[in-house]
């Protein structure tokens, strides 16, 4: 484990041997376990297996090697370190290579170092899953809902035409090489009138292959010579026939332009993604002005209303049509958009399939329907909760939000173009599948996972209810979706359920209420994401959740659920709002509950309170957990409803409701309550709210060589009206983060904050000073990261080698001295690699030499004895500490009792992979008289 930043982030030095003298003390040798790492001499300050520091171009880089290629995906793969955001590294095009700047680190503490994909670590050890329970049970399957007033899934009337368009390619901001243009149409044949459009964009997987071999494939852009784009756009054909059946027009368009380079985008490419969909749409709209002017793929097709538009977005593309929304009704900065029109479109409803939401930004008035797939081995933490948690208290609350859980599905099977067998390009099953331990319910031929065809008509069928919900107006499909507890037979058999905020549900106990959290007693607030006591799942709770998926911060304040944890039946827990909350004209109470998996039988009684103290019992609830094992995020709460009848009857004030009551009938048990609501039937018409859109921007400055200066970090806030965004302020040293509530927009103080740079002439790192922002009334936020980069403007000191004691009697250390030509800001690294001596002259070998020293050299100790230059990790890492300018490379000696001639060492001074830089320095140990 790392101690700190100071334990490894140093600069590798180019060495000038000089050769003069005096004094000496202990070398860091490379850890046995970490091939080209630093050590110091404390064993706990050297860099975890798989990590080191290497170098490209004059640059030095944090970077970690995974054991196997890890796949492509659209989940962002992070260094992180106790919790905190360490930065996002570039992929290399071995696929196990992944390296970070460090003058990109956010952080100067990095214990704890690890790298993670949406909260799945992927630099666990190497067998981490032998430890698992050898055959654990099968979960159990939620039992088969009633079937819905309507399938949605059914293939309808109309007859399918298919064609492909390709336009010139655009340049989208902050991608060096242009986009493709490029859509595959579905339409239907002989449809009346104007019909409807659906949109898809398909997420990050890998862009180009090598037709006929498996092992060739990249995320470069464009294609080199010899491979081929990789029609991800053409994976979703079949919902796109099953939607031009139904009578709409769908278009599927590619993006790998934009997955080839977005890796280093802040917002993972959700700005360039809306961009490119923007784009497609401005020129539907043109076509649908004059169509002689449209392709003939879309000549075939009927005419289009673009007043009824819906998006699908899967995984990064998910997150791609929530900002195209956005930018379609908050105009985004114009440097950062590749789309400058006025859109002449309306976004009726968006579809998310395992979405990414970096940003967790959701828009709050257009009605969404996000997919969360139980097997996801890629987007593992199933942040696509978001969508839905995310909206509640931000704006009218009249958009209906639903989250649709699919036990069974993975990541990569909603489409065909990543299945394999069906995939024109090598493809493969996301879930992170152990063959020596294979997980009970998603590794492949598990009771409950489902097949590929069996997961693709499944989504098909969530699509076609989203489409004919929010777009088409039939509200008999909102029991589908909303949490009523009914079922699309298409979809079967996979076992779905799904819950629901916005549409006609009104006033609600929020335990993160924008007003106030409410005061608890028999439970406890509890924090979403939080390192202590205070989180929500602590270590104790094996699994994740999707409503605690974290953002930037490693601790969110104001993100909050009701924790129980009781040990006996009849334990009260109150919420108690700040205000009475009103359910006049609802039916009934509506609860999101989470239990722990695989747990049933999980019982409550639900009272409520008014403000003169009136109580009623309104009924009795039961929630069995979901399927659910360690290697998925099965915490996710479920949607039971009470009908507010009893409240009726005991003549309680329904318009002053003043607390809300969870008495649990089990004997013992933990739960979660997400929130709870007045619910009645319908789907009320929705309109979206002038809120005030905020982006970060990011300033970029040199240092200076003397005082400082103050720098206002760029913010952008319009809109006519006035809102709230929580503002977090990132410490540049700790990567700590600071939380507190803003008001911007017109008549506030909005965010105003400014940097003060210190100028000095030394050499150190870029160091980045980060805001972050998210929405919590009246808002919605573009770029939610941002701030002030003060850029390192001096050069790396020169460093010489001077011998100190390089010709001893054995017994005592040889030493050279390490001199740096200036101070410097941060540690200094000197690397000299042990070489074999020339001339046959006889070599120092391991028996020569301190032996706790040279276990940091070998796995085991050799026995016989091998020379130096023989060992299996020689290369000695000698640190120069920040604000130094010395520091010593010694190897310690020991005496024997064996006769022998004058031995050498010799080393060769190294840049971080190996090359030489300058001529070799020996030393000489001569026998004892």
């Amino acid at each position: 484990m790392i101690r700190g930043r100071r334990a490894w982030a140093a600069a590798i030095a180019v060495l000038t041997v000089a050769g003069v003298a005096p004094t000496g003390a202990y070398a860091a040798p490379v850890p046995p376990e970490i091939p080209g790492a630093t050590a110091t001499p404390h064993a706990g300050d050297a860099l975890p297996p798989g990590w080191r520091v290497a170098g490209e171009d004059g640059q030095s880089h944090l970077e970690w090697r995974a054991p196997e290629p890890v796949p492509m995906g659209d989940a962002r793969v992070e260094f992180r370190a106790n919790g905190a955001l360490v930065g996002v590294p570039e992929p290399q095009d071995d696929g196990r290579t992944f390296r970070l700047p460090l003058d990109e680190v956010r952080t100067a503490d990095l214990d704890d170092l690890q790298v993670q994909a949406a909260g799945r670590r992927l630099d666990e050890a190497p067998g981490a899953g032998a430890s698992r329970q050898a055959k654990p049970p099968a979960p159990k399957l939620p039992p088969k809902l009633p079937a819905g007033a309507v399938d949605p899934g059914k293939a309808g009337t109309y007859a399918t035409t298919t064609g492909e368009y390709s336009l010139s390619s655009v340049k989208l901001p902050g991608l060096p090489a242009p986009v493709e243009m490029r859509g595959v149409v579905v339409a239907p044949k002989k449809a009346a009138g104007k019909r409807p459009v659906a949109l898809f964009l398909h997420g990050r997987h890998a862009t180009c292959y090598v037709p006929g071999k498996a092992e060739e494939i990249s995320i470069d852009w464009p294609c080199a010579k010899g491979s081929k784009p990789i029609p991800s756009h053409r994976g979703y054909l079949r919902d796109q026939k099953l939607l031009a059946s139904q009578g709409y027009v769908t278009v599927s368009i590619s993006a790998n332009g934009i997955n080839g380079q977005d890796w280093n985008a802040e917002d993972g490419g959700a700005q360039a993604r809306s961009s490119l969909i923007r784009n497609h749409l401005g020129r539907w709209a043109d076509w649908a002005a004059r169509p002689a002017s449209a392709p003939a793929a879309v000549r075939k097709g009927p005419k289009t209303d673009l007043s009824r538009v819906l998006l699908v977005g899967h995984s990064r593309g998910g997150e791609g049509v929530n900002r195209a929304v956005m930018d379609s009704l908050y105009k985004p900065p114009a440097a950062q958009d590749g789309y400058r029109s006025k859109a002449r479109w309306n976004i009726r409803g968006t579809v998310h399939i395992g979405p990414t939401i970096f940003g967790q930004n959701p828009v709050p008035d257009v009605p969404s329907l996000t997919i969360l797939p139980g097997c996801d081995g890629d987007v593992s933490d199933l942040q696509g909760q978001v969508f839905t948690d995310g909206t509640r208290g931000v704006s009218r609350g009249k958009a209906l939000h639903s989250s649709v859980y699919m036990v069974g599905a993975n990541h990569n099977y909603f489409n065909s173009e990543w299945t394999p067998g069906q995939a024109k390009a090598p493809a493969d099953d996301d879930f992170w599948h152990e063959p020596e331990s294979p997980d009970p319910l998603c590794s492949p031929g598990a009771t409950g996972r489902l097949t590929a065809n069996q997961q693709h008509k499944a989504g098909a069928t969530y699509i076609a209810a989203a489409a004919r919900l929010f777009v088409g107006g039939d509200d008999r499909v909102r029991q589908l979706v909303d949490g009523t507890g009914r079922r699309a037979p298409s979809a079967d058999p996979a076992r779905v359920l799904t819950h629901a905020v916005g549409g006609n549900r009104g006033a609600a106990f929020l335990p993160d209420d924008p007003q106030g959290s409410p005061k608890v007693s028999g439970a406890r607030l509890c924090d979403a994401v939080a390192p202590g006591r205070s989180a929500c799942l602590g270590e104790k709770d094996p699994g994740s959740s999707p409503h605690f998926a974290q953002w930037r911060p490693e601790h969110e304040a104001g993100r909050r659920a009701v924790a129980l944890d009781w040990k006996k039946p009849g334990t009260v827990a109150r919420a108690t709002p700040k205000k009475p909350v009103s359910v006049k004209g609802a039916k009934s109470l509506a609860l999101r509950v989470a239990v722990p998996p695989n747990t049933s039988g999980t019982r409550f009684d639900v009272h409520v309170k008014d403000a003169k103290g009136k109580r009623a019992k309104l009924g009795s609830v039961r929630i069995d957990g979901l399927p659910g094992t360690d290697r998925t995020t099965s915490y996710w709460a479920q949607e039971v409803r009470v009908p507010l009848t009893a409240a009726t009857r005991a003549k309680l004030n329904l318009g002053k409701i003043a607390s809300l009551e969870l008495t649990p009938k089990s004997r013992s048990g933990k739960a979660w309550l997400m929130d709870a609501w007045s619910w009645k039937p319908g789907t009320p018409a929705v309109k979206a709210a002038p809120l005030a859109r905020v982006d970060i921007g990011r300033l970029t400055v040199k240092e200076g060589d003397s005082g400082f200066r103050t720098y206002q970090v760029p913010v952008r806030t319009t809109g006519k009206n006035a809102g709230a965004v929580r503002l977090y302020v990132v410490d540049p040293e700790t990567g700590k983060s600071a939380g507190r509530l803003v008001k911007v927009g017109p008549g506030t103080a909005g965010i105003k904050l400014t940097v003060k740079v210190v100028g000095n002439k030394r050499y150190g790192w870029d160091k980045p000073h980060d805001i972050l922002v998210k929405a919590v009334r009246g808002t919605v936020i573009g770029a939610d990261a941002g701030g002030v980069t003060a850029e390192n403007d001096d050069p790396m000191p020169k460093v010489t080698v001077k011998p100190v004691t390089a010709d001893v009697t054995e017994g005592a250390p040889l030493t050279w001295r390490i001199t740096l030509s200036e101070k410097a800001d941060i540690e200094i690294w000197a690397l000299a690699q042990l070489v074999p001596v020339t001339g046959g002259r006889p070599e120092l070998s391991t028996a020569d030499v301190d032996e706790e020293w040279l276990s940091q050299l070998v796995e085991e100790i050799p026995n016989p004895a091998v020379p130096l230059s023989k060992v299996e990790y020689g290369t000695l890492w000698t640190t120069v500490p920040a604000g130094g300018k010395t520091a010593d490379l010694t190897v310690p000696t020991i005496r024997d009792q064996v006769k022998e001639p004058a031995e050498y060492v010799r080393f060769q001074p190294t840049d971080d992979e190996g090359a030489p830089l300058g001529p070799p320095f020996e030393g000489t140990v001569r026998d004892a008289p």
